[in-house]
């Protein structure tokens, strides 16, 4: 069977300057296994399929897959694919929401003059690490654990554990190991200084298999969570741009917003580079 593809580029500020996702129609004619070797033939952080809904009130539903595992919901792959679908020719149920089904059930997908824009899920897991989870951290990172300023699980299905250092410099300047002995996925948080077009520096270290450890251009479910953080703690108000990939030599631009009752919105720009079939 033939199956369209779509490479989308997400959260970029021109093309190729943000997180790439390659995105397959028609993935219920697909096993597991396929999908999952697909995605690791194509080699990028993750892979979406498009599947028709079984929930009444979705207007498609996604399979997320990473180089290693299926994820409940992950964010670039969230927008990426609501972009695809929506490129197609798809129709929401809702005018400007688009309803996206995942593993972690039903997510909005808000549509907007400035792009496209996804509710932040719940938590799955929040509040302090402990401090050997902390230490164990600071190692990974190679810096002293004195230089964590704070510290919180902001876990919506893909396991982050969250650090906040001193400056947008200092989130830079880390130095990661290369490998780990089991599964971690750190997300360092750092602010700029006011004024700037961005508030925050993020950076997105995560496992791989076989033990490595490699960092992700730009994660919007890691956004999300930080956000969910920064607003819980007063370090945020409204809203603010976070810069991402910067280390990689990219331009990654993340917009979090939180409305009047709460609900946190992650948006950036969505751009198709490449399509086809195969």
């Amino acid at each position: 069977m033939t199956h369209a593809f779509k490479l989308v580029d997400v959260f970029g500020t021109d093309p190729f300057t943000g997180n790439p996702l390659a995105v397959i129609a028609d993935g219920e004619a697909l096993s597991t296994e396929e999908m999952q070797r697909i995605t690791r033939w194509l080699n990028l952080s993750e892979t979406t399929f498009l599947l028709p809904p079984t929930d009444p009130q979705a207007d498609y539903r996604v399979r997320i897959f990473t180089l290693a595992h299926e994820l409940p919901f992950a964010g670039h792959p969230t927008l990426g694919t609501c972009h695809a679908w929506l490129e197609a020719g798809g129709v929401p149920k809702q005018a400007g929401i688009v309803m996206q089904e995942c593993g972690a059930g039903l997510v909005a997908v808000r549509q907007g003059a400035d792009g496209l824009a996804f509710a932040a899920p719940k938590l799955i897991r929040s509040g302090p690490p402990s401090e050997d989870e902390i230490v164990e951290v600071a190692e990974v990172l190679r810096i002293d654990r004195a230089e964590i300023v704070a510290a919180e699980w902001v876990d919506n299905g893909p396991g982050w554990i969250g650090v906040m250092l001193a400056s947008a410099e200092a989130v830079l300047a880390v130095e990661p190991a290369r490998h780990h002995t089991r599964q971690i996925d750190i997300g360092i948080v750092g602010p700029h200084s006011p004024g700037g077009e961005t508030a925050f520096e993020i950076r997105a270290i995560f496992s791989v298999p076989g033990g490595g450890l490699i960092e992700d251009p730009v994660t919007g479910s890691l956004n999300a969570s930080v956000g969910q953080w920064l607003f819980a703690s007063g370090r945020a108000q409204g809203s603010y741009i976070a810069a991402q990939g910067t280390r990689l030599g990219r331009t990654g631009r993340v917009r979090v917003s939180q409305a009047p009752d709460g609900q946190v919105w992650v948006g950036g720009r969505t751009l198709t580079l490449f399509a086809g079939s195969s």
